[in-house]
């Protein structure tokens, strides 16, 4: 195999121009066959993997520096750079992680995970290496799908007001620029980029620039320049900026990919590298459907088929329930940040497409354009992961809250969510939510408290929050169905001695708690906090003078969270019980399974009964 030579860095450049293109097709196989087990984002790395591979043999790494934009798309860079074995166990437990990790490879020049940064952090590493007299080049390759966050054109203007080297890679795999207009494009890019041109270019330039009346006649001949161009050249947005165009490029023609980095080293100041790519390439399943293998768990290589249990997960039961609302609702609308089909909005889009707004990687605008819907007197619905919705906090603050208006943010992948790893965990939102006046927050403890309290969302007159988590939705306690009230809880088992307050997706976890504890021996209760903002605070005064020892659980860092407001409230107005919290260590937590996860930070059950027991001994009368 060719890819068994391949062990390190640069070890690439060692092979023949023949077998290079086989080494493409080893490397989609070896894909395939390792994320059919692992799971992991299969479409977005088969896309590019010729584009990686003449990078690597353009470029000399860990001198040079690539930053992935997301950073979902770096499996064959990973390869490349001598991670191979890593792959047995890919987003697992103590694994190589499906992101690029500095502490991973030298050869990982930034760590990623949300998208649209990659131009802010490339410009900052080549500004970094300008100001250290260093000669490296700076690669960012970002994403069409990316390209629709602000945060890259505030990048792109900086990057043209630095005029400091940088080569800007944008992957479009979804024709969102404008096509290639044929040999021309080819031929004015040769032209550009020869040192003939360039070299010319800047001596006239800076001569005209040391004489009187030397500004206008410069302006005039860009003017002139430019308009020629934008009859011929595609990608005038970004020369119109002061970044140089070059491309459209076959992404899965290596011969074309290497002259276009040859080019674009040449262009002094930041050049962009326009490539079009397929993704899912050399696939079929993924190449039919990349959404579907953009992020899937292990499948059937032959057939494509997602391998699973088939249980209904909290994003189905959302998806289900919002698009009945929205039938009793014409005020209802829905909103994603371009993840219809991972928050559950399809549905709603199908038989809603009017009220349904897809607004791109754009978190920030998705909540302030909500804001602006609710000022109209709609009801939008704003679905989003946990750590997502983190980019907008701003937004949520200033113009969702301080108006005071109706917008309900439905929030996906709250608490842990395993095999992403840190950057997708979405620890924080209990936390930065509640520091806001006039956020209402709340956590359903199972499937039919879900549809109930997105009802009463709607039917609210305010900002207010549903987080709920990844995966299966809990089907225990449906006999518990009572209506929700306002900032009210519910016991489940009332008794005396220990209380366990469960927020959301730990009342499962709560039940195998008081499980454990009524077979050794101790009573307790289990009541679901169902309000996280405001919290039930006559239910905690009760719970104090029939418990001893009153323990919250929650899925979000300890931090800030629900806890902490429990144990203000209990220090506050000195209630005569004893209080801990259980709930996430402040620190970031890697990739792994959900068992392993929650074992190795001692919220799996046995550890959560040893905490309490230790605690519980001392307060004993």
């Amino acid at each position: 195999m060719v890819l068994e030579r391949v062990q390190k860095e640069n070890d690439i450049k060692s092979l023949s121009e023949e077998e290079l293109p086989i080494l493409a097709q080893e490397i989609r196989d070896f894909l395939i066959e390792k994320v059919s087990v692992t799971g992991g984002h299969l479409a977005s790395n088969l896309g590019v993997v010729e584009l990686t591979m003449a990078m690597h043999l353009e470029f000399n790494l860990p001198e040079d520096k690539i930053i992935w934009d997301v950073g979902h798309q770096s499996y064959t860079h990973k390869l490349l750079t001598g991670r191979k074995e890593g792959f047995d166990n890919l987003r697992g437990f103590g694994g190589m992680s499906g992101f690029p990790k500095r502490k991973e490879s030298n050869c990982d020049a930034f760590d990623t995970g949300h998208s649209s940064t990659s131009i802010s952090a490339g410009l900052g590493l080549a500004r970094g290496r300008d100001l250290l007299n260093k000669r490296h080049y700076v690669i960012s390759v970002i994403g069409d799908g990316s390209m629709t966050g602000g945060m890259a054109f505030e990048a792109l203007n900086n990057a043209a007001q630095m005029k400091t080297n940088f080569i800007i890679v944008l992957n479009d795999n979804d024709m969102s620029i404008t096509k290639n207009v044929g040999g021309l494009s080819k031929y004015l890019d040769s032209i550009r980029t020869a040192n003939s041109y360039n070299d010319l270019k800047e001596e006239i330039f800076n001569r005209l620039d040391h004489i009187p009346g030397g500004e206008r006649v410069i302006d005039t001949i860009r003017k002139t320049k430019s308009s020629i161009k934008q009859l011929l050249i595609p990608g005038m947005f970004f020369e119109d900026l002061g970044i140089t165009y070059l491309g459209p490029v076959n992404g899965h023609s290596l011969p074309d990919l290497i002259k276009v980095f040859e080019d674009a080293k040449k262009v002094k100041g930041p050049v962009l590298v326009h490539v079009r790519t397929i993704k899912g390439k050399g696939y079929a399943p993924a190449e039919k459907n990349p959404e579907k293998f953009h992020g899937i768990g292990p499948f059937d290589p032959a057939t494509g088929e997602a391998l699973g249990s088939g249980a209904l997960s909290y994003s189905a039961v959302f998806s289900r329930a919002l698009a009945v609302i929205g039938e009793e609702n014409p005020k209802v609308t829905a909103i994603t940040a371009a993840m219809p089909d991972g928050t559950g909005l399809k549905l709603f889009a199908r038989k809603f497409p009017e009220r349904f707004f897809d607004v791109g990687i754009a978190e920030q605008h998705a909540v302030t354009f909500a804001a602006g819907l609710a000022a109209s007197g709609l009801i939008p619905v704003v679905a989003v992961y946990s750590s997502f919705l983190q980019r907008a906090y701003d937004q949520i603050l200033h113009d969702v809250c301080i108006q005071g208006l109706h917008v309900v943010f439905a929030i996906d992948r709250a608490g842990l969510v395993g095999n992403d790893g840190e950057t997708h965990q979405g620890l924080f939102d209990l936390s930065f939510l509640s520091t806001i006046p006039g956020m209402t927050i709340m956590a359903p403890k199972n499937q039919w408290e879900m549809i109930d309290m997105l009802q009463f969302a709607v039917d609210f007159d305010g900002p207010i929050a549903l987080r709920y988590p990844r995966g299966e939705a809990f089907d225990g306690f449906e006999e518990f169905r009572r209506p929700i009230k306002y900032a009210e809880g519910e016991y489940l088992y009332e008794e005396t001695g220990i209380a366990l307050i469960a927020v959301g997706s730990m009342i499962k976890w709560g039940q195998k708690v008081r499980n454990l504890l009524k077979n050794l021996g101790y009573n307790c209760s289990l009541i679901n906090a169902r309000f996280v903002k405001p919290i039930d605070e006559e239910l905690i005064r009760g719970a104090s003078k029939t418990h001893s020892l009153i323990v919250t659980m929650e899925e979000n860092t300890l931090t800030g969270g629900f806890g902490q407001r429990v144990e203000h409230l209990i220090l506050e107005e000195r209630l005569d019980c004893d209080v801990m919290t259980i709930a996430l260590p402040d620190e970031y937590i890697e990739n792994g399974d959900f068992k392993s996860l929650k074992k190795e930070i001692n919220l799996d059950e046995e550890s959560i009964v040893t905490k309490i027991l230790s605690r519980y001994i001392g307060t004993r009368p």
